[in-house]
């Protein structure tokens, strides 16, 4: 069932949001706030989160908030790779979401965190343990991105490519399945980390790993999960088709669906981290899978932070 909706996906992160277009957010605040309005109209009670800061930054919440943002939300996330892109140590989890949490009373999902194998893959084992360590208890979601590594075939989603040099090549390596689905290190500390843990896994449009994903979750215990549903794949022939599938596959876990990527032809620049010239249309698009995945019914309240192992134990 999807429990969520979350609004974009990285929209302090240039590689999702250009700020060239919109250097103050203030067009990313109008279109946040309309697509809010739209899917609170739609289901009184699903949850709004904000698409997962990256960096994780208190001036842009209260730039938001001071543009009444955070007035229409539920709940506030954050992504951060500490042992590949960022520039803090990994032992600062718990200082990273104090510091959203002194600006916002809303709570903090940690919507992607994650470790790259590109190195070893003892790396991402190791970091998967010290990461569960530390935010356990720390967020209502804690999403581990990723399932599967991307597959070397396909781009990246970031504007530089290959010129961020290995920056670029460590996306293909978040997962804990290989490309081909063999399991890395992690798959079995991955398994002792749920449900406390769950998973963010992009679908690519008509992808051919659905399936296999879908049992794998089972099988390592998978309770709840981030996907997205792409405005511009919306547009490709039998979109509809392709995100009924999606949907129906994902029906056993506790979904929240991002909401993300604008059409080349509806951007102010032709490009998917544009700012949509119409935010309306992105709106209306949001109701649309709001209506037709969710409905008008009663859905779960915002999860909040359930008690570990550990803490039950």
């Amino acid at each position: 069932m999807i429990e969520a909706a979350m609004i974009w996906n990285e929209p302090n992160n240039k590689s999702h949001w250009d700020p060239a277009i919109d250097p103050d957010w203030s067009k990313f605040a109008a279109m946040t706030t309309l697509a809010c309005q739209a899917i609170r109209a739609e289901n009184a009670t699903l949850p709004r989160v904000l698409g997962g800061m990256s960096p994780i930054d208190p001036t842009f919440v209260q730039n938001l908030a001071g543009r009444g943002v955070l007035d229409h939300l539920d709940a506030l996330a954050v992504h951060g790779f500490p042992l590949d892109w960022n520039l803090w140590p990994l032992a600062e989890w718990p200082q990273k979401i104090a510091e959203i949490q002194a600006v916002t009373t809303l709570p903090i999902w940690v919507s992607e965190v994650g470790v790259s194998t590109f190195g070893a893959e003892e790396v991402q084992e190791w970091g998967l343990r010290r990461t569960a360590d530390l935010l356990k208890g720390k967020a209502p979601r804690i999403h581990w991105y990723s399932l599967y590594d991307l597959p070397r075939e396909w781009e990246a989603t970031t504007r530089h490519k290959e010129a961020e040099g290995s920056s670029y090549y460590r996306h293909f390596a978040m997962g804990i399945l290989r490309q081909d689905g063999t399991p890395k290190l992690a798959a079995k500390v991955f398994a002792d980390c749920t449900p406390d843990m769950g998973l963010c896994q992009w679908f690519h449009y008509e992808d051919h790993r659905l399936d296999d994903a879908v049992e794998w979750m089972k099988r390592l215990g998978v309770t709840y999960i981030r996907t997205g549903l792409s405005w511009a794949d919306s547009f490709r022939p039998d979109a509809n088709r392709w995100f009924d599938r999606l949907m129906n596959a994902l029906e056993p876990f506790n979904t929240t669906v991002t909401f993300c990527f604008t059409p080349e032809h509806l951007g102010i620049e032709p490009h998917h981290t544009s700012a949509p010239r119409e935010p309306e249309l992105f709106a209306e698009f949001c109701a649309s899978m709001v209506r037709r995945y969710v409905g008008a019914g009663a859905t779960p309240a915002i999860p909040t932070i359930a008690p570990t192992r550990a803490a039950a134990a």
